[in-house]
């Protein structure tokens, strides 16, 4: 393999492995610098870089005469940056077609191309991952006492930890869970996040969409993602938003066009919303939270220092709830799970929830102090009797397995009384 010296082993990597196993080919994309080159590299025993610019961008430019020379190496062969030449997707596939065995590609994406040039969706050759930036399991600053895919056996043990101060999740949450930062302080990792936006703004859209967008509009909206993280907020809220704070005028079919293109380049990611039964319109007619791609990009968005946060506390605990569904998202994905959160019409809501492929699911609440455990466990408490209600009425439905409050400070993870687990999310792992 050519696994990258210091690698730092990824919940991805499993994830990698077992769908080699049994596709021909294994797409991982997500935001640049997230680590897919490297996650792959780790599985890969010979690679094609079409971003690089040795000899003029030779193998970009003899890909585009012919895919096929993207194509030839040892299994499992990487093609790191295919969408630079978006004709190797079906190459691959077509590879793929005319021979049984698996395993035989792995393709990475910072960026989805328009399907303009691919023929072919890769359905049922290409397997396909979304990677997110590494939780605070993967880069060290979880201990990892409690398991995430132990929480629904509905308990836990009484565990000690080492707890973090508000200016450790602060530090935490600027820093954020790229690859290349770990390791460096609060103002390098800063000055990194900013940077990354402004190559989003100057540079990355107009390479994914091919227009030229208005620069001044664009960072409005950013913006106004950042002030609405880890909320329900609508494409239209978020155009009022930008017009009050912004002082732009922009049409509500350009703020969809500008979500579209950041959404194509992996910089956002939606938390759909949930509802037991697996017919409920809730599922589809409520809208998602939306988040960045990591925790650092709405700080860096928002032009907040640590000291800003630290006097904003009420700011910083939108940016820690979506640091915790950052991380809550990777650890149900390991068990091969997804995460949703829940509003009904009636204002009542649920920060997380976490559903496993046999139906089991979870409630989260999220809360920045130990002192708002109480009122989080009470939340809970009273929307799992709402559901409980719900289930007299539809047997099918099952009851939640557990319900918990992820915190950010505290020093112990515990099952309470009432069955409430309290769980520091400096304790989690998947």
């Amino acid at each position: 393999m050519l696994t990258p010296d210091f690698y730092r082993q990824r919940f991805v990597d499993e994830e990698i492995a077992d769908l080699l196993k049994k596709f021909g080919a294994v797409c991982i994309q997500g935001p640049k610098w997230c680590g897919k080159t490297w996650s792959s590299l780790n599985q890969a025993r010979s690679v094609t870089y079409l971003a690089d610019p040795t000899s003029g961008f030779s193998n970009r430019n003899l890909a585009m005469l012919n895919p096929e020379y993207a194509l030839e190496g040892d299994s499992p062969h990487l093609i790191d940056e295919w969408q630079e030449v978006p004709q190797v997707w079906d190459a691959v596939r077509f590879a793929v077609d005319k021979t049984p065995r698996k395993g035989r590609f792995l393709l990475t994406g910072s960026s989805t191309p328009s399907r303009k040039g691919v023929l072919h969706s890769g359905a049922g050759r290409i397997a396909t991952i979304n990677m997110q930036t590494m939780s605070l399991y993967e880069t060290g600053d979880s201990s990892g006492q409690v398991s995430f895919a132990g929480l629904f056996d509905g308990d836990i043990p009484t565990t000690k930890i080492e707890e973090k101060s508000v200016e450790e999740l602060i530090a935490l949450c600027v820093r954020g869970g790229w690859p290349a930062v770990l390791g460096e302080d609060s103002q390098d990792s800063s000055d990194t996040a900013s940077q990354y936006l402004e190559s989003v703004i100057n540079d990355d859209v107009y390479r994914v969409s091919g227009t030229r967008h208005d620069v001044r509009k664009l960072r409005a909206l950013i913006h106004s993602l950042a002030r609405n993280t880890a909320t329900t907020v609508s494409n239209r809220t978020l155009l009022a938003d930008m017009r009050q704070h912004e002082d732009v005028n922009i049409h509500e079919g350009t703020v969809a066009e500008y979500l579209n293109v950041l959404s194509q380049l992996f910089l956002t990611w939606d938390q759909p919303s949930f509802h037991p039964n697996l017919r409920s319109s809730r599922r589809v007619l409520r809208a998602p939270k939306r988040h960045f791609a990591d925790p650092s990009l709405a700080v860096a968005a928002l032009g907040a220092s640590p000291r800003m946060l630290l006097r904003d506390l009420q700011t910083f605990g939108y940016v820690f709830e979506s640091l915790v569904e950052h991380d809550l998202n990777i650890y149900a994905r390991a068990s091969r799970g997804n995460l949703y959160h829940f509003r009904d019409e009636k204002g009542n809501e649920i920060d997380a929830v976490a559903q496993l492929p046999d139906g089991r699911w979870g409630v989260f609440e999220i809360k920045l102090g130990m002192n708002r455990v109480e009122e989080g466990a009470q939340n809970l408490k009273r929307i799992a009797t709402l559901f409980a209600r719900e289930m007299e009425k539809d047997s099918s439905q099952l009851p939640p397995s557990f319900l918990a409050v992820i915190c950010g400070t505290g020093n112990v993870a515990y099952t309470r009384a009432d069955g409430v687990m309290v769980v520091p999310i400096a304790a989690l792992r998947n």
